[in-house]
């Protein structure tokens, strides 16, 4: 006979790495909430722990470790990008342009439409600014360098949020 509460647990675990793993891969996706999608993952597992009643002091202490690095996420996504342009030089309001372009390219088109669509943008707005060929492109340079800083953060962010999960189930 089927031990149905391992099974539960096991199928559970399964889906939720599956989703964290989503959401890990998902952040080569400009606008994709890969690191909200790992920690909404690790909610539901709570949720599901805590109902479940194995939820230990030591896995509020890993979920609360998990959500400090969720929000560490948040923050970083927008201030890597953000200070790579600042030190170019590049005014916010040629900043918010480029983004806005990225964002409605993305909702419109495809995620990865602003991969290229934001950096233009960044081009054309300071190349009409400064009449600078040089300067504009090295304000899209500097997106597209703290866009790959952006990304390996991001990635280092969730695959400790991951790891701190696998202990969290494996402990």
């Amino acid at each position: 006979m089927p031990d149905w509460p391992v099974i539960r647990d096991i199928v559970m675990q399964s889906l939720t790495l599956t989703f964290m793993l989503v959401g890990l891969l998902g952040l080569i996706i400009p606008i994709f909430p890969g690191i909200a999608i790992i920690w909404l993952s690790a909610l539901v597992f709570m949720i599901y722990s805590t109902l479940s009643g194995t939820m230990t002091g030591w896995d509020w202490f890993l979920f609360a470790l998990i959500t400090l690095l969720g929000l560490a996420g948040g923050f970083v996504d927008n201030i890597i990008i953000t200070a790579k342009l600042r030190e170019t030089g590049t005014p916010w309001r040629s900043i918010g342009l480029g983004l806005l372009a990225g964002l409605v390219s993305s909702l419109f088109l495809t995620p990865f439409a602003a991969l290229v669509i934001t950096p233009l943008t960044l081009f054309g707005v300071e190349y009409l600014r400064l009449r600078d060929k040089r300067a504009a492109f090295d304000s899209a340079k500097g997106w597209l360098i703290g866009f790959g800083w952006t990304f390996l953060a991001l990635f280092a962010i969730g695959g400790l949020m991951i790891g701190l999960w696998l202990m969290w189930v494996w402990l």
